[in-house]
């Protein structure tokens, strides 16, 4: 059992080691980074969304923004589209769950929103409806995704493809990145 627990702690350093030396995923972060700040500067807000596990960093990553990450400070307007239970299922019924986002969307979203999508296999179907709808709406998008060839990848204005087909892994860079994503729209805005 060791043995197999390191393993899995060397696949993730494995992981997060091509992610340091990937420059374009860097410069794409930065990127990410400042179309954030200028949302949030224009009172816009960023939008997020995923399935299962992804769901879950979305909405980590929502509350890192809308309370605090390292710094006491004004709230930034950030929120994930799945945390209301009963539209989840109103709507998963009364319309099919591939609707649940592009619906939140249409009713949350406004031009200029950032909408970042978590989604480890890239091609979610209430994902990419919610792509979709965005691209309408004039909603900038940001796909995390893992890096086989998928659909989300070929939606997204921004993309942080991390270089593992290990769902595991993919979530924890995904969790990586979206911290770095959060710190340093924190500081930009409230240093």
């Amino acid at each position: 059992m060791e043995n197999l627990i390191k393993k899995r702690i060397n696949k993730s350093i494995d992981v997060k080691q091509l992610l340091l030396q990937d420059k374009d995923l860097i410069n794409v972060t930065n990127n990410i980074v400042n179309l954030c700040v200028n949302t949030i500067k224009s009172n816009n807000k960023i939008l997020f969304c995923g399935n299962g596990g992804s769901a879950a960093d979305a909405q980590h990553l929502a509350s890192e923004l809308s309370g605090r990450f390292y710094i006491n400070r004004e709230p930034i307007n950030a929120e994930a589209l799945h945390v209301n239970s009963s539209y989840i299922t109103a709507v998963g019924n009364d319309f099919g769950f591939n609707d649940i986002y592009s619906r939140a969307l249409q009713a949350k979203g406004i031009k200029g929103d950032v909408l970042i999508g978590l989604s480890t296999s890239g091609n979610s179907k209430n994902i990419l409806n919610a792509f979709k709808v965005a691209k309408k709406m004039n909603i900038h998008t940001v796909g995390f995704t893992g890096n086989s060839d998928n659909k989300l990848s070929k939606k997204s204005d921004f993309l942080i493809a991390i270089p593992s087909n290990e769902t595991p892994r993919i979530q924890e860079c995904h969790m990586l990145i979206g911290h770095i994503i959060c710190e340093l729209i924190e500081s930009n805005l409230f240093s």
